[in-house]
């Protein structure tokens, strides 16, 4: 995937979030459990977030200089797993694979896009991107994990 510009970048990213508000919104539309639906409400807010860093980037500077990066811890469980599509309904172990899925994919996108341009600060909200979306997909992989090791009880 090329692109011409950082203004292409910066679109093409942008809507991948637009994307996921929605999903996250649905998601939290269909969850039976409150918890659940708070999780996926919250991951929703987040998902809009970054539209609005990407979309205002010279707006957020203060906001993208003082970013602290951390280690995210990598559970890995989605790396091992086949991509599958959403359907209504479907049980709740099946809508974290998806999830966990596409956090994994935002992390790959944005860490290409951050190696595609030159620019110091559209570098350095795709690092902010990728690290945000790794907690995205560590909190999934840890809902995950909890899930199965509770039916175990």
């Amino acid at each position: 995937m090329e692109f011409g510009s950082v203004d292409e970048i910066l679109s093409f990213a942008t809507d991948r979030e637009k994307d996921a508000v929605a999903f996250y919104t649905s998601l939290a539309k269909e969850a039976t459990r409150a918890s659940l639906k708070q999780t996926f409400e919250d991951f929703a807010k987040e998902e809009g977030k970054h539209v609005a860093l990407l979309t205002d980037i010279s707006g957020n500077k203060e906001q993208i200089d003082s970013y602290e990066f951390k280690k995210i811890p990598d559970l890995k469980i989605s790396n091992y797993m086949v991509e599958i599509e959403y359907e209504e309904g479907m049980p709740m172990p099946e809508i974290l694979k998806i999830a966990m899925k596409r956090e994994e994919k935002a992390v790959k996108l944005y860490t290409m896009l951050a190696d595609q341009t030159s620019d110091d600060d559209v570098k350095k909200v795709m690092q902010i991107l990728v690290q945000e979306e790794s907690k995205h997909k560590f909190g999934l992989e840890k809902m995950y994990d909890d899930y199965l090791a509770d039916q175990d009880n």
